[in-house]
């Protein structure tokens, strides 16, 4: 995060993905991931897979990344351990299968053909510190200590994870997403303890704050910031420098409109989740000009220059994919991108 906004390596009209999508083949999600994308002003991503089990999940796969830090799966979750074990090694031999395959895919488009840019998502601090337990059971969201000790591993972690994907494709400028959806729980106070009769203290939001900008300063490239719970603390992550916000559109409210106001006009992309994430949430995928009807209202409201709107706006799913079929999810990403066209070609 910088308080210049990075450029991006996305074009006008872009569409994405959010990281997760169903399944178990890490070959056929790169093709996916990479091959819905391939016209240059989107942004492909390397793709999740939690359905292969633990250490594919959310949780599970950034802990695996975690220097000097190790976690093992008890029954209620993911908890810090001593050494690195089962848990730890199976985390890390999934993300490595899924770094085989995007390599492979990357590979196979040809020299001058790959991704011009390709996004990498892993759990923000805040979240991570919510959903892994301490050895006595408790979130480490309860200690600050183990908080700042939990931050710097996951920074370490990410600096390393990154490297290997610029490794891996050359060509391609990483761009890293937080995935953060417990942040607001987090700062309203609402994330419960181990007995579920209490629950955390709010954390700070300077505390916060702080802690998003120390991690994705690892990264020299674009960061965003991902959530699909309501309530999206927009100025916070504005005020700290994501050079994106990912959010789920629907749940917008009218009360969320300055701060997303100010955060396009500081050059903040929004990541507008605008494609229901499973059959049934929403209308057919056959109208992508009435997919983004409600970011072009969004624009009115705000009083925005409708010429800016495709190149302020990435087009995405409400939220990963992961409870999809193969076959929606790959209507899913295709009907972003033609949503996403749509927005270029008709701003008003």
């Amino acid at each position: 995060m910088n308080d210049t906004h990075t450029a991006v390596p996305w074009g006008p009209a872009a569409a994405t993905g959010i990281g997760s999508l169903p399944g178990t083949d890490a070959r056929e999600a790169a093709r996916t991931a990479l091959g819905s994308f391939e016209d240059p002003e989107h942004l492909p991503f390397l793709p999740e897979l939690p359905a292969r089990g633990p250490g594919a999940d959310m949780l599970g796969r950034t802990a695996g990344m975690l220097a000097e830090l190790y976690v093992q799966l008890e029954p209620s979750g993911w908890r810090i351990s001593d050494r690195p074990g089962r848990d730890t090694r199976r985390a890390r031999a999934w993300l490595g299968e899924d770094l085989d395959a995007l390599e492979e895919f990357a590979q196979e488009l040809g020299d001058g053909a790959g991704p011009r840019g390709l996004k990498v998502s892993v759990v923000g601090p805040w979240t991570l510190a919510a959903g892994i337990e301490r050895r006595n059971g408790e979130a480490m969201l309860g200690d600050h200590g183990a908080v700042r000790d939990l931050a710097a591993s996951l920074a370490e972690g990410v600096s390393a994870h990154l490297a290997q994907v610029r490794r891996r494709v050359p060509g391609a400028t990483p761009v890293l997403q937080l995935d953060e959806p417990s942040l607001t729980a987090v700062l309203r106070g609402s994330v419960p303890t181990a007995s579920g009769y209490r629950t955390h203290p709010a954390v700070d939001r300077a505390v916060v704050e702080t802690t998003l900008r120390q991690l994705a300063d690892v990264h020299d490239g674009p960061v965003i910031v991902h959530s699909c719970a309501p309530d999206v603390p927009v100025a916070l992550l504005r005020r700290a420098g994501a050079d994106g916000i990912s959010l789920d559109a629907s749940l917008l409210t009218e009360r969320e409109d300055e701060a997303i106001g100010e955060a396009v006009e500081a050059g903040v992309t929004l990541f507008a989740g605008v494609v229901p994430a499973t059959e049934g949430d929403g209308p057919a995928l056959s109208d992508p000009a009435g997919s983004v009807g409600g970011v072009r209202s969004l624009w009115r409201r705000l009083g925005l220059s409708p010429g800016l709107l495709a190149e302020s706006v990435v087009v995405t799913p409400t939220c990963g994919l992961a409870g999809a079929s193969p076959a929606y999810a790959r209507r899913v990403l295709a009907h972003c991108a033609r949503a996403a066209r749509s927005l270029a070609d008709n701003p008003q």
